[in-house]
């Protein structure tokens, strides 16, 4: 089959929100992402690098579903991945961050589920192999 499309990577992942300033610092301050110059659009928002990639928050709230989600492993999500399983769980229980550990998943990875404030599901995780190595 001939590829039609020629992907290099992913550059950015877009979210909206209701209040900028909460996102704002659950994105900096909780998960850890540098905040990163952003266009002088005619709307709020707010972008930050995520890797090679960057997370984009734009402010309209008639965008945003009215029931998130409770959250679940398969709900539509984003992935990080972190340096340190043990030490992230530890980072979010130390700020009250509600979680979904799992370790042990069939999908290779050491996961943890948590949702921002707006209900978004971000998952964070390392290799398996990795987490059996800090053990």
């Amino acid at each position: 089959m001939k590829k039609l499309i020629r992907i290099k990577q992913l550059h950015h992942v877009s979210l909206v929100c209701r209040d900028l300033q909460r996102s704002v610092v659950f994105y900096r301050d909780m998960i850890g992402l540098e905040q990163i110059e952003r266009p002088d659009f005619d709307f709020e928002g707010a972008w930050f690098a995520l890797g090679a990639g960057q997370l984009h928050l734009i402010v309209d709230e008639a965008r945003i579903p009215n029931n998130p989600l409770e959250p679940h492993s398969r709900n539509p999500h984003f992935a990080i991945r972190v340096e340190d399983y043990n030490e992230t769980v530890k980072w979010l229980k130390e700020n009250e961050i509600e979680m979904i550990e799992k370790p042990h998943s069939k999908s290779g990875f050491a996961q943890i589920f948590c949702q921002d404030p707006d209900g978004y599901l971000i998952e964070l995780h390392v290799p398996q192999e990795e987490l059996r190595k800090s053990l």
